[in-house]
């Protein structure tokens, strides 16, 4: 282990954390909140610890693929550590075990809250928790690798273990480049989302963090009714278009604006992701029609929750702890299947759901067949054999870390609902589950143990696993 490219990394992450806290500093000043000295004295800790890790220069600077999943897991924890001092300097979430699960479900993107009442929030706290909604769904070690003149050898294996799905491609052949690109086109949509949000009336302020948590798939809302305060159809149009838009694999994007349209739309990963948003959208828009009367009215409560629940989100627009049992449990299927791979979403990832569809198909037919030579394919690319049993042991870990979470959660005494929809939501970086933690209720009753267990379930599922488990084993300590 090169513990000193570790160390200086993750130094130089905690200097871009604090010119990121420059912006709600910003705000708390620009609505002359008192909440401006909480951030101005977290940015000057996080100053701090940022220089003095990265004070001593590392003579190796090669970052292998062990080194870049330590940096990536010590990263998002050390992030969440420092970004939840703000809310607890404040006093506006007194608990720092309250303040670290809500800046973790932040980055991480899953929209979690333990906030009874969100609008007592001062701007510069609400807008700092929306924004860190924004910076994790691109991750912040891409956006460093965009920056900052690191090495190829350094980029790649921290890229890889930042990036959800079962496969990290290049775009372009340097990762700066690649990542440059990434938040240009993230940039892009936000921008442009912005401008679609100002032009239904919704208030500057409101159209910036609405983004932020739409773009990130966070879905940190700044209304106690979330989306459903604004009442208004183009509005939840508008920001169901972009959920869905935010879901889908960004190489599209890519080779959309590279000239490579007919390739991007015949992408196999979107068809199948269409595909499924289609059908959960008919399906819950026909049994839904009793309640709602009209096949419009059905339709626009039923895209918006279907692409909250698949984008894993986290917005509302009505509780649907009151919809059919057959409704509810296609949102709970949604939120397993989750986004695209290379999406800001969380889940499962539609592209390991296809290789997993396909080795199964492949099994039934060497059962058949045993003398015939079956691959699988993905994008029209044969998917070598090392993903396959890449995708089956995430899998086996996500069944194991999901049923254990729900063991440890079922000690608050819950209903069933409850404890087993909060950890699905936690683990899925989804945000709302039913029950008690439906899209009206939130975690504020759970014990900080829970609190503490459910923010390690959310950095787990967002970083899929493997980077926050490595930390947990003696064996990358101790190797040389």
């Amino acid at each position: 282990m090169n513990y000193r490219i570790v160390v200086s990394t993750l130094g130089k992450v905690l200097k871009i954390e604090a010119a990121l806290m420059l912006l709600p500093l910003t705000v708390a000043l620009i609505y002359g909140e008192r909440s401006w000295s909480a951030f101005a004295v977290t940015i000057l800790l996080v100053l701090i610890a940022g220089f003095s890790a990265d004070l001593k220069k590392p003579e190796d600077r090669l970052v292998r693929e062990i080194e870049g999943f330590v940096i990536v897991g010590c990263a998002w924890i050390l992030m969440s550590a420092f970004g939840a001092l703000p809310f607890v300097i404040s006093r506006q979430i007194p608990s720092y075990i309250d303040a670290f699960f809500e800046v973790v479900s932040g980055f991480t993107t899953t929209g979690s809250s333990i906030l009874r009442d969100v609008e007592v929030l001062d701007n510069g706290l609400l807008f700092w928790r929306s924004f860190t909604n924004w910076i994790g769904g691109m991750g912040v070690l891409v956006f460093m690798i965009a920056v900052l003149p690191l090495s190829e050898g350094r980029s790649i294996h921290i890229m890889r273990a930042e990036s959800p799905g079962p496969i990290v491609g290049k775009l372009v052949a340097k990762m700066r480049s690649n990542a440059m690109i990434l938040y240009g086109i993230y940039v892009s949509l936000s921008v442009l989302m912005t401008i679609f949000l100002l032009a239904g009336g919704m208030p500057l302020f409101d159209s910036i963090v609405n983004t932020f948590a739409t773009a990130g798939t966070g879905g940190f809302a700044i209304k106690n009714q979330s989306i459903a305060a604004y009442n208004s159809a183009y509005l939840e149009g508008v920001i169901t278009v972009f959920m869905l838009i935010f879901s889908i694999n960004f190489n599209v994007y890519y080779l959309i604006i590279t000239g490579h349209f007919i390739q991007g739309i015949k992408s196999e990963e979107l068809r199948w992701f269409l595909g499924i948003v289609s059908t959960a959208v008919i399906s819950i828009t026909i049994c839904n029609l009793p309640i709602y009367g009209t096949v419009l009215h059905s339709f626009r409560y039923a895209s918006f929750q279907v692409l909250t629940a698949v984008s894993t989100t986290g917005f509302s627009t009505d509780d649907f702890n009151l919809w059919p049992t057959f409704s509810k449990c296609v949102l709970v299927i949604l939120m397993f299947l989750g986004a695209s791979a290379g999406s800001t979403g969380g889940g499962i990832k539609t592209a390991r759901i296809i290789i997993m569809f396909k080795a199964v198909g492949r099994e039934i037919r060497r059962l058949l067949h045993p003398r015939s030579v079956s691959v699988v394919k993905l994008e029209g690319k044969t998917v070598d054999q090392a993903v396959i049993h890449g995708t089956s042991v995430y899998l086996i870990a996500y069944m194991g870390i999901l049923t254990l979470s729900i063991l440890i959660i079922s000690i608050n005494g819950f209903d069933l609902v409850t404890t087993i929809t909060s950890v699905i939501a936690c683990f899925n970086n989804i945000g709302p589950g039913l029950g008690m933690v439906g899209p009206t209720g939130n975690f504020a009753d759970f014990s900080d143990f829970s609190k503490l267990v459910l923010s390690l379930d959310m950095l787990i599922g967002r970083l899929e696993i493997f980077p926050i488990l490595m930390l947990f084993s003696p064996a990358v300590w101790y190797r040389k």
